[in-house]
């Protein structure tokens, strides 16, 4: 475990940075899935994905600036989840659950490192990520042998993940990333925040469900393509509506968790 002491103030900088960065992705990704359902400025579903946040970003006035802090607030973020993982400083141990909190870390870690590479690219390049990643693991997880189990596996790990983002809003436990708020916006914040992501990751499991069963990879998508599945349905419009609201409060819970945030008090 690392002694936080001498780097605690540099550990919680990098907390910071990275929570504002991904308080302003998802607070612009709950933004436009609202827009695109009511289609509101010509905005659609197949803009309401990570690469839709950044490419709209890059479009503004001053766009190329914002983008180069975002790239730099989730690298930030990145390299925060990977102290947490192999500096064990929020002291989860080396139990399994301990080793399962730590993967956490640094599978979060990971996934907003892609997220940063994704925005230098597209600042320094001018293109953003080609197709969507979640459609192309599919295909190539399903051309392998017993690609469809391996499919299914995953839609229900989707789920799981989405399960256990409403018993984590129940609960209340997001409360533990703070100190000194217990208000009711931020209550209110998470809990809605929590229970949209949960309702996201459930949508992709569902759809890599659809994928395994049927053996075809365009079944499955990122989401945009789970947005636009559930604005095909019944009451589409408004579930997309309260599913944007939802991320947008998660957004907002993010910039009140990097205002309180410090780091190794033992949270997850």
């Amino acid at each position: 475990m690392i002694d936080l002491a001498p780097n605690r103030s540099l550990v919680q900088r990098l907390a910071q940075a990275g929570l504002i960065a991904k308080g302003v992705l998802y607070s612009l990704l709950g933004a436009l899935a609202f827009m695109a359902a009511f289609h509101i400025n010509g905005h659609s579903t197949q803009e309401a994905d990570t690469s839709g946040v950044l490419g709209f970003i890059h479009e503004q006035t001053g766009g190329q600036l914002l983008l180069g802090a975002i790239a730099v607030g989730l690298a930030c973020y990145s390299l925060w989840r990977g102290i947490q993982a192999f500096g064990d400083t929020e002291r989860e141990g080396r139990d399994a659950k301990g080793w399962a909190s730590r993967g956490r870390y640094l599978l979060s870690g990971l996934a907003y490192a892609s997220l940063a590479f994704a925005a230098a690219r597209l600042l320094f390049s001018g293109s953003g990520s080609s197709g969507d990643q979640k459609q192309q693991l599919a295909q190539e997880t399903l051309s392998k042998p017993f690609g469809a189990v391996v499919t299914g596996i995953a839609a229900l790990v989707l789920i799981g993940i989405g399960v256990f983002q409403f018993y984590y809003a129940y609960k209340e436990k997001y409360l533990k990333h703070v100190d000194g708020d217990t208000s009711a916006t931020l209550r209110l914040a998470g809990k809605i925040g929590y229970c949209a992501r949960g309702a996201v990751w459930i949508l992709l499991g569902w759809l890599f469900g659809k994928a395994a069963l049927s053996s075809n990879a365009r079944e499955a998508g990122d989401t945009s393509k789970a947005f636009g599945f559930l604005s095909d349905g019944g009451y589409g419009t408004y579930l997309l509506a309260v599913i944007g609201a939802g991320l947008l409060c998660y957004g907002v819970f993010n910039f009140i968790r990097a205002r309180h945030e410090r780091p190794g008090r033992g949270h997850y």
